[in-house]
């Protein structure tokens, strides 16, 4: 039987691991700049944890994600986004009594049964960043800037910025009423799905992705014109500091977010580059969350941005990275015993952390030279009897063409 990979899921290959390594390294470097320290959780966790923090009503929850029963008869879920498990690590060991500010970010697979697409699939890639303890919507304004400032080092600078604020406890009860008695009297002009969602969850029917909803929804109230005073400060506070730093964004009020756990600031990163599914990142707010997965109450905001989706982007720009570093030296053995020395030259070059390779297939000194060539080697030795009787060698330099002599005796000491 010949196995293919599950549909949906994809092999990283070498040859675009360097890609990825590219965008990895940017990332943990401008999270560093910032002041986020890397967290890592289990890729499952209990299904009661999603269900409670993304909304059981939610696409995810109710269609999406990869639930099974372990041998302890218990409900486990593979994680589907990454904030839940998350706040679950921070309440768990007392990350908000070490710190008042809590700042971290993650980087790692997630998992969602939908249907694939190009840049969605159903083990993908996030990464994401968390900040509790504050209210400040300076950190709101932080958690926008931390992905742009990814894709500007990435040299992705077209990027849209869409930011809305979607109430809170206090305000957002009235105006769901007030939506849904608008809904209602269109209900049977509604998709079936954006009808299921009247009763329970009736914002979701303003980010909708038919068209038709999309038409009936654009004379609907919007939640921005119905803040309370504390979540209008807070939403013009948002906007005031995106201008004090220069970023430009517009207000739109359907976006909601695809989760029900975001109060007050939601925000969208987008790019042309993408066709009709242009998201690149988003988040939010959430100031209630913590409490409903039983910690203390503790404010909190977050984003999380796709990998696939981001190094299609750089694919498009041609600014992905697809050549790997060559080894700094690579030694053509011509006989057997040169090909011991070459081996315990190349471990002891590996041991000082030079990177070094050799043949392990005997091939001609022809074939040995394409082969430094393929991996990009910055130098290249021919060693054989003559070299090693002599004690002297030619290094050439792949990249100019000179050639140097260099000793055998003192081989290693000259890299």
């Amino acid at each position: 039987m010949k196995y293919r990979s599950i549909k949906g899921t994809k092999d990283i290959l070498p040859s675009e691991t360097a890609s990825w390594l590219q965008v990895e390294t940017v990332i943990r470097t401008v999270m560093n700049d910032f002041g986020y320290r890397e967290i890592r959780t289990p890729i499952f966790e209990q299904t009661s944890l999603f269900a409670r923090s993304i909304g059981e009503l939610t696409d995810i929850v109710s269609k999406e994600m990869y639930t099974f029963i372990d041998r302890s008869d218990e409900s486990l879920t593979l994680r589907p986004e990454g904030t839940a498990s998350t706040l679950r690590a921070y309440i768990q060991n007392n990350l908000g009594e070490q710190s008042p500010l809590t700042k971290v970010y993650y980087l790692g697979p997630m998992f969602r049964q939908e249907r694939p697409q190009a840049g969605r699939l159903r083990q993908f890639h996030q990464f994401g960043a968390e900040a509790l303890g504050s209210s400040s919507p300076q950190l709101d304004v932080e958690t926008m800037l931390l992905p742009l400032e990814i894709y500007k080092h990435l040299g992705i600078a077209e990027c849209s910025l869409k930011v809305n604020s979607v109430g809170c406890e206090k305000c957002r009860p009235r105006y769901k009423e007030l939506l849904s008695n608008e809904l209602l009297k269109i209900k049977e002009k509604l998709s079936p799905e954006s009808q299921a969602r009247i009763k329970q969850n009736p914002l979701r029917v303003l980010d909708s992705k038919n068209e038709g909803d999309q038409k009936l929804a654009a004379h609907l109230p919007l939640m921005k014109d119905h803040l309370c005073e504390e979540c209008r400060q807070h939403f013009s506070q948002v906007q005031k500091l995106l201008q004090k730093v220069g970023i430009k964004h517009t207000i739109d009020g359907r976006l909601v977010r695809g989760l029900d756990y975001y109060t007050k600031t939601a925000f969208e990163i987008a790019s042309s580059h993408l066709g009709s599914q242009d998201a690149l990142a988003g988040g939010g707010r959430y100031d209630l969350l913590v409490a409903e997965l039983g910690g203390k109450p503790t404010p909190g905001v977050g984003f999380a941005a796709g990998l696939e989706r981001l190094i299609m982007v750089l694919d498009k720009l041609g600014k992905a990275k697809y050549e790997h570093s060559g080894p700094v030296l690579f030694i053509a053995a011509l006989d057997e015993r040169s090909r011991e020395w070459a081996f315990a030259q190349c471990s002891e070059l590996r041991a000082r952390g030079i990177s070094a390779e050799l043949d392990y297939l005997d091939r001609s000194v022809k074939a040995q030279l394409r082969e430094a060539n393929r991996l990009n080697a910055k130098f290249v030795v021919v060693i054989g009897e003559n070299e090693l009787q002599s004690g002297s060698a030619k290094l050439k330099n792949m990249s100019t063409g000179e050639e140097l002599a260099i000793s055998i005796d003192r081989f290693s000491a000259a890299f």
